[in-house]
């Protein structure tokens, strides 16, 4: 097994390069890699091409257009689009040049925006999305029926796992387009260096957010990879998740003790929230035998040294 060649698509992101670390952990070097200028994944025939000469045996499609609430709620044709052409291409491939398996890393933000809590997977497509992700959460919810569709129809063996927030080494902190602890991290640093006296973050502080580090969903991915098959995975798709949650103004406090500042968190209420409540159901993956391990504490100290790093 730890001879398969390896495809993982955004292998330089924060999950790619989290499941790239999991994978050489435990023995596999086989990987063939594209940097986004070596291939644009958006490029159908370049993507053809590719599949077409390299012929991976397992796909991890861990590339897509990314951001916090501000990007997907300014940019939705991109979020959408570029997201949909990524995935059907790197799915119609995969069956085309005889994959043996593929995992689509799907995101939390395909639920419905008012859902019974903890999310179960069944709660799919039972009522309306979060209006201001509406254009990623689509593309995603085609990704994973998409994936479902070529399992029935063509008997592959594809699944999706649905990750709750995700942080970790090679995150986006970009100071618009980025998910909230890269966002809050650098604002925070940067109140810092310039000793300002308070932070200002988006919306009541409120809304409760589940957070998991990008190595243990590494981790969680690997082991389905190696050991579930889609007849093992009902529906097609799993939660993956920490299993609790925060509100945000918890997440800032916690941010601004690792950061170091020491002045006040303001909240600008005319700003959106976003979904109130965004807890996984976590319980079909414990039944596997697997539960994260990096408390969100260590974490965030883990990001803290990788943004520091990098920036």
């Amino acid at each position: 097994m730890k001879d398969k060649k390896i495809f993982i698509a955004g292998h330089r992101g924060l999950v790619g390069s989290a499941i790239k670390r999991e994978l050489e952990r435990k023995g596999y070097s086989n990987f063939v890699l594209r940097t986004h200028k070596e291939l644009d994944l958006t490029d159908s025939a370049a993507v053809d091409e590719f599949f077409e000469v390299e012929k991976p045996q397992w796909v991890f499609l861990a590339a897509a257009k990314v951001g916090g609430i501000y990007g997907n709620n300014t940019y939705p044709v991109e979020f959408m689009l570029e997201n949909l052409k990524i995935q059907n291409n790197i799915i119609e491939n995969s069956y085309k040049n005889n994959v043996e398996k593929l995992l689509f890393l799907g995101s939390s933000c395909i639920y419905p925006k008012v859902t019974p809590q903890p999310m179960k997977e069944i709660h799919l497509l039972s009522n309306y999305l979060e209006p201001t992700n509406e254009g990623y959460a689509l593309a995603k919810i085609c990704g994973i029926k998409l994936c479902n569709a070529y399992n029935r129809q063509y008997g592959t063996n594809y699944i999706s796992v649905m990750p709750c927030n995700l942080y970790g080494i090679n995150d986006n902190y970009h100071p618009e387009n980025a998910h909230v602890i890269p966002m809050l991290i650098r604002r925070f640093h940067e109140a810092k260096l310039k000793g300002l006296k308070e932070v200002t973050i988006w919306g009541t502080g409120m809304p409760r957010r589940e957070f998991l580090c990008s190595d243990d969903l590494a981790n969680a991915v690997v082991y389905l990879m190696e050991n579930k098959n889609k007849d093992d995975i009902k529906d097609g798709f799993i939660n993956i998740g920490y299993g609790s949650d925060i509100t945000i103004m918890e997440l800032a406090e916690l941010i601004k003790e690792t950061v170091g500042f020491e002045g006040e968190i303001k909240l600008d209420k005319t700003k959106p929230d976003g979904t109130m409540l965004k807890l996984m159901d976590v319980s079909r993956m414990k039944e596997f035998g697997w539960e994260a391990k990096i408390n969100l504490k260590e974490g965030l100290k883990i990001s803290y040294n990788d943004f520091l790093s990098r920036i």
